[in-house]
């Protein structure tokens, strides 16, 4: 009788899928990212999130059309800012979406026209998610657990721009503004850009929350509606360079050389 070849607890398929090793994979959706972008010195990030059953070539949804190409014009505008605010802080940022269809494919794609590396953080679902063609390779990532995902959205991210969405839009739009409205991030000045109000303040009674005492008048601060390129670049621009200089200037005290 053959005898089994015993190996390492690492290299058993069997284990490392297993109940037992989940805290394993969670480190390594951890880990395995930082070490990438240590390794890449990517350390901002402004991230897209939208809709991700937009369909640029669908005739039947015009409205849902244009959101797509707003997308990838604005991360072809903000991308195309690199320069201008590299020399201001010293660092650049990248676009940083989820990697899939629809929205998340025209920031991606508005990166790639401005010349510029952009983040894809994929997620493995039943239905499978396809990363978008428009990805930097080396910036790709898939994840398993949505809460590690999440985590890299947030960590490195100096701004949040969201396009019109559902269930998954929504979970990371509310996720975000409860983190910041309950100081869980420490870039409490972080800019969540929403595009276009019409759209938002029909889905979701922002007022009537207000109203209800659901929310404080002060939590409205925390985000801002934007309706064309060049008011949501007047609105982010200032802000980026100095959500860029603090980090950089906090670095510099916490850790001296």
């Amino acid at each position: 009788m053959k005898e089994k070849k015993l190996t390492t607890a690492y290299d058993d398929p069997g284990f490392m899928h297993s109940r037992e090793a989940r805290i394993i994979r969670i480190m390594s959706e951890y880990l395995e990212p930082e070490k990438r972008f240590k390794e890449m010195n990517i350390q901002h990030t402004v991230v897209f999130f939208g809709s991700a059953r937009i369909d640029p070539e669908a005739e039947d949804y015009p409205e849902m059309v244009k959101y797509y190409h707003a997308a990838a014009d604005f991360a072809f505008t903000l991308a195309n800012l690199n320069t201008e605010i590299e020399k201001e802080t010293g660092s650049r940022f990248y676009i940083c979406t989820g990697g899939g269809p629809g929205i998340m494919e025209a920031a991606n794609l508005g990166a790639a026209r401005a010349g510029t590396r952009s983040i894809g953080l994929n997620i493995g679902l039943p239905m499978e998610q396809e990363p978008n063609k428009y990805i930097s390779p080396e910036l790709m990532f898939k994840f398993h657990y949505f809460f590690m995902r999440k985590l890299w959205f947030l960590y490195q991210a100096k701004a949040i721009i969201v396009f019109p969405g559902g269930f998954g839009t929504m979970d990371e739009l509310f996720e975000t503004l409860t983190l910041l409205q309950t100081r869980k991030m420490e870039k409490i000045n972080i800019p969540i850009l929403l595009y276009n109000r019409d759209f938002w303040t029909s889905i979701i009674n922002f007022d009537k929350l207000v109203e209800c005492g659901f929310i404080s008048p002060e939590d409205m601060d925390l985000f801002h509606f934007f309706s064309d390129i060049d008011e949501g670049i007047r609105i982010l621009k200032p802000r980026l360079i100095e959500l860029i200089k603090n980090v950089k200037f906090n670095l510099v005290m916490k850790y001296p050389i």
